[in-house]
């Protein structure tokens, strides 16, 4: 008897532990106002990019995405007119590929450099090798967005979220969240909507 309710402890027990970590496996990552530190990551035309690469830019669109996802797919025309929108204005996009390849073949470098060069990428898209920078941001699925502004020579978290209110169907967008978030900055405004739920396809790793 007493094996027996020792042993019902035990489970209930395990499976209180899983549900807490299952609960705060993604606590970790960037909250809106925390500093994002730099990276150096290789971008398809065989380059390493850092953020300090960008010597008069006002801040960073950083999206993580990849070749795969169909939602990431769906937003590539988007991710494109974004940085054409903003990088004269000192907000450029850096895109960041955090799948692993073993577990998701289409997202290889070579095919990274495919994709880029078919979609004719106006910014630069980074592959995370080591696979632990989406970690550092807290990225959870493809695409996820980080708006970061420059204070004082820090990278400082102003948004983080999806790209607009409609990522299966650009035609139906009524928010550009981002868009949005990016002319609020220029404006000197506080940014209003910090906040979005990501929509896509989970980090391969």
């Amino acid at each position: 008897m007493k094996k027996s309710v020792l042993f019902l402890l035990l489970i209930i027990s395990g499976g209180l532990l899983l549900s807490s970590f299952q609960e705060n496996e993604n606590l970790y990552g960037y909250s809106i106002g925390d500093e994002a530190t730099d990276f150096k990551l290789k971008n398809v035309d065989g380059t390493m990019v850092s953020l300090s690469n960008y010597k008069e830019a006002k801040g960073f669109i950083v999206i993580f995405t990849c070749n795969t996802c169909p939602y990431a797919v769906a937003s590539e025309d988007r991710i494109i007119a974004l940085d054409q929108e903003f990088k004269e204005k000192g907000f450029p996009v850096i895109a960041i590929n955090p799948n692993n390849p073993e577990v998701q073949p289409a997202d290889t470098f070579q095919k990274m450099q495919e994709k880029a060069k078919e979609k004719k990428f106006t910014f630069p898209y980074l592959y995370d090798e080591s696979h632990s920078l989406y970690k550092t941001y807290g990225a959870a699925k493809t695409p996820h967005v980080y708006l970061l502004q420059k204070e004082q020579g820090k990278y400082r978290v102003k948004y983080i979220g999806a790209i607009d209110d409609n990522v299966r169907n650009a035609n139906a967008v009524k928010e550009r969240f981002l868009a949005n978030a990016v002319n609020e900055l220029l404006q000197g405004k506080e940014v209003s909507v910090k906040e979005t739920k990501a929509i896509g396809c989970s980090v391969k790793v």
